[in-house]
């Protein structure tokens, strides 16, 4: 790796933590500069999933307030998120490659999508008033879903786990997101240690990401709100499609 490749993927990875501490979704910008970088999309999101998994893990303590009373949803949900998040991991890691380079495309095609609809979902979610306190049976099925999703492709689980939590429970949005990012972080852990043992990850990758995402973290957490919401979902979704031309013109 030059000097210059390392400095262009600790960006990334600030971006990517300053991404996160806003609005979420910051794998659409640190895989796709992996993939301009000549990495494997199989070793990109590997490397990357490992580099971001600090940051899902701060952004959980400092929702920790908010994850007051809770703690029999997160043991109900976590558990279905873990088994979710072996699932995924699984299926990334002994599926032929070519299955991944196929289907990675369709998932970004839809994390921008769900990015652009971000806003009117957010509000859909406070309008909510669901009849189940504990959201239900399909509830826990939901949270299986997304944490298999989560372990083959982490772009926009947070905003996959909101609807569903949004639309099942009785709950104020601050709340809501804590027990989203406890999820996330559950989830984003559990595939991690999947990619290591069983893996190959690009371990210089894995450590320039992780300190870019908690210098970008800190940052974002500061600074992100004097940044334009929208400026950013427009960022989001261009850095992520070019990362599904990328796949779609090395598959051609």
């Amino acid at each position: 790796m030059e000097l210059w490749e390392a400095a262009v993927i600790l960006l990334a990875g600030v971006a990517a933590g300053g991404i996160n501490a806003i609005a979420g979704s910051g794998t659409l910008f640190t895989f796709p500069v992996l993939l301009a970088l000549g990495y494997p999309p199989i070793t990109a999101t590997v490397s990357n999933s490992i580099g971001l998994a600090p940051g899902t893990l701060s952004g959980t303590i400092a929702y920790r307030r908010e994850l007051a009373g809770q703690r029999a949803r997160i043991l109900r949900l976590g558990s279905m998120s873990f088994l979710g998040a072996v699932t995924g991991a699984l299926l990334l890691i002994y599926l032929p490659p070519g299955v991944f380079e196929a289907v990675v495309p369709f998932m970004i095609g839809l994390a921008c999508v769900l990015i652009v609809l971000q806003p009117r979902i957010t509000r859909w979610v406070r309008s909510r008033r669901p009849a189940h306190r504990d959201g239900g049976p399909l509830l826990p099925l939901g949270a299986y879903a997304t944490g298999a999703y989560g372990g083959y492709f982490a772009a926009a689980q947070g905003i996959i786990l909101m609807s569903i939590l949004g639309t099942a429970l009785d709950e104020e949005i601050q709340r809501l997101n804590a027990l989203k990012n406890m999820l996330a972080t559950i989830v984003n852990t559990t595939a991690s240690v999947f990619y290591i043992v069983l893996a190959e990850p690009a371990w210089p990758v894995v450590g320039l990401i992780a300190c870019g995402t908690i210098i970008g973290g800190y940052l974002g957490g500061r600074f992100g709100r004097k940044l334009s919401p929208a400026a950013l979902r427009v960022c989001l979704v261009l850095v992520g499609l070019s990362a599904a031309v990328q796949i779609i013109m090395g598959r051609v």
